[in-house]
């Protein structure tokens, strides 16, 4: 693709590895777009962000597509990952170490199954406090890193479909389709609520943003050996 297609817009799906955040991955694309084409100036953004402690689908906007963005945040996504039962932690997944751990001998892979249809539909859901929502000017994780006790407000949100696809406790492998701003982290915290015990989130990977899938997406790290000028 040249200069020219990426300044009218091109709709790029970027398969973001572990550890990245999304601010990186789109830097990347924009920088090897800078060096390998010429361009001064190109406009790319993100349509979704994914966390640096997950992977998956990112879909990147160029040019005069990033207009889009706001249209495919809307879309539905789907995910996978793994819960871990028994415990918790602030964060609800693994930037923070576990704070609580309870009980797992009455969990049974009857309740297991049999508790994920209380989350189906329209659920209200918190978000964690180790989040990038903004709450008094200041985002919710710079309130939590301080230790400052905050009340943070539930949101509707949409849990199309859910299903348990593993068991070896205490890990429990799902997959989930949902409305935009659902938190995969909330949701493996108040899955173990739901379950009269604890759980938090030790793997995340984003399969689908509507119709777009990963598996037709590209590593942002062989992004730029797909540039030529």
């Amino acid at each position: 693709m040249t200069a020219e297609d990426f300044q009218t817009g091109q709709v790029l799906l970027i398969d973001k590895p572990l550890q990245w955040s999304s601010f990186q991955a789109v830097n990347k694309i924009k920088w090897s777009l800078k060096k390998h084409l010429g361009l001064k100036k190109i406009k790319v953004g993100h349509a979704g962000t994914l966390d640096p402690l997950a992977s998956g689908l990112l879909i990147v906007c160029t040019g005069k597509f990033t207009k889009r963005i706001p249209e495919l945040q809307g879309m539905i996504k789907e995910y996978t990952g793994t819960f871990h039962l028994g415990a918790t932690t602030p964060s609800y997944d693994l930037e923070t170490e576990i704070d609580a751990v309870f009980p797992t001998g009455h969990i049974t892979e009857e309740l297991i199954y049999k508790t994920v249809a209380s989350f189906l539909g329209e659920i209200d859901q918190k978000p964690p406090i180790f989040s990038a929502i903004k709450k008094d000017g200041k985002r919710l994780y710079e309130h939590a890193r301080k230790g400052e006790e905050i009340e943070i407000q539930s949101r509707k949100t949409v849990i199309h479909e859910f299903e348990i696809t593993r068991i070896a406790l205490p890990e429990v492998d799902f997959r989930v389709v949902c409305s935009k701003g659902t938190y995969i982290r909330s949701l493996a915290y108040d899955y173990g609520l739901a379950l009269q015990s604890g759980a938090h989130l030790t793997a995340l990977r984003r399969t689908k943003i509507g119709d777009y899938a990963v598996d037709n997406a590209m590593l942002v790290t062989d992004f730029e050996d797909s540039v030529t000028p």
